[in-house]
């Protein structure tokens, strides 16, 4: 089974991340004499990496699966990840934290939302619970039950790592220039 992989998109004040999988360019495609590249905006980056949050429990990881290739600066990724993978090096390992602010953000007390319990499924009504729902003009969205009371349901609309502190691990597989388009 595939691992959800997690691109950069901003939801209602939220940011979600997707991570792209495609194939990587061969590091081999450097010329006889060229200096390494090194990670800058527009280069296309091919990453292996694993996200833990402070229990050091794993979210994600593509570690001895495809790897990961976005285009820096594109906002493919958290802010706080390209900014830590700017300059880096073909091979290079870097280990860093990144604050809510540069992740998913910090936890919008705005994004709970009180309902009526008749509106969810009895076997759905447990805390923890995502659901899954359409916004009034088609939009998907996945709360998850964060309180259930006598005769409503609290929705929390937050991303599931909002307010949280991700500790990555990451290697730069490769650097190269985006192809022009024809």
């Amino acid at each position: 089974m595939r691992r959800p992989h997690i691109v950069l998109q901003t939801l209602s004040g939220c940011c979600a991340i997707l991570f792209l999988s495609a194939a990587c360019a061969s590091a081999g495609d450097q010329k006889k004499g060229a200096s390494a590249m090194t990670v800058s905006n527009g280069k296309q980056v091919t990453l292996e990496y694993t996200l833990k949050l402070d229990d050091q429990s794993v979210v994600d990881s593509n570690v001895g699966e495809e790897p990961l290739k976005v285009t820096q600066g594109s906002h493919q990724l958290i802010p706080g990840v390209e900014k830590q993978l700017e300059g880096m090096a073909v091979g290079e390992k870097k280990k860093f934290t990144v604050a809510p602010a540069d992740g998913y953000g910090t936890v919008d007390p705005k994004a709970f939302q009180e309902i009526d319990k008749k509106v969810i499924p009895p076997d759905s009504q447990k805390v923890g619970t995502q659901l899954e729902g359409k916004t009034p003009d088609g939009r998907k969205v996945f709360p998850r039950i964060s309180e259930v009371k006598n005769d409503t349901v609290v929705l929390d609309f937050n991303h599931p790592l909002a307010g949280k502190t991700l500790h990555f691990d990451v290697q730069v597989l490769d650097v190269a220039q985006v192809a022009s388009p024809k």
